[in-house]
């Protein structure tokens, strides 16, 4: 860690950042924070992201595609979810569209089924209005339409 005050070179900077985007696909969002831990004077900000731009460190489309089919296959994310992750990372409504073709509608219903019928077998709630509450609760929270849930909890409060 760099002392406070301290600062680095452009090219020290530029391979630590390097490194950086290497080991994970990174926004300009996640680079810009960086470059002030690393405490780079601003006015070199524009020329280090310029450079991993053209070398291509950085490339925020691929960011976007990559989180999404990422967060949707690993971690069983809905759409709503991962939109408003991306738009966190401050990625464009362009980019957030062009991500999300990446999950197939196929993909997408089988997931939610997937993980559906799993949480409602693990609820082992008596109360049938607690249990369809979390179920509810707990897809929501993962990003999926309410639409979808609320057709889903019926069908299986059978």
């Amino acid at each position: 860690m760099t002392e406070p005050n301290k600062y680095i070179s452009t090219k020290e900077a530029i391979k630590k950042l390097e490194n950086y985007c290497a080991y994970q696909d990174r926004c300009h969002n996640e680079v810009i924070t960086k470059l002030y831990n690393l405490n780079i004077p601003s006015n070199e900000h524009d020329e280090i992201i310029v450079y991993l731009i053209e070398n291509k460190f950085l490339n925020e489309e691929r960011f976007a595609r990559n989180f999404a089919r990422g967060k949707h296959r690993i971690s069983a994310w809905g759409k709503n979810r991962i939109i408003s992750e991306l738009k966190l990372r401050k990625i464009s409504s362009t980019l957030i569209k062009l991500a999300l073709k990446e999950i197939t509608d196929d993909l997408y219903y089988e997931t939610f089924e997937r993980i559906s019928n799993l949480k409602w077998e693990s609820l082992k709630d008596t109360d049938i209005e607690k249990k369809k509450a979390k179920l509810h609760a707990y897809l929501y929270r993962k990003g999926y339409e309410s639409d979808i849930i609320y057709d889903k909890i019926k069908e299986l409060s059978k």
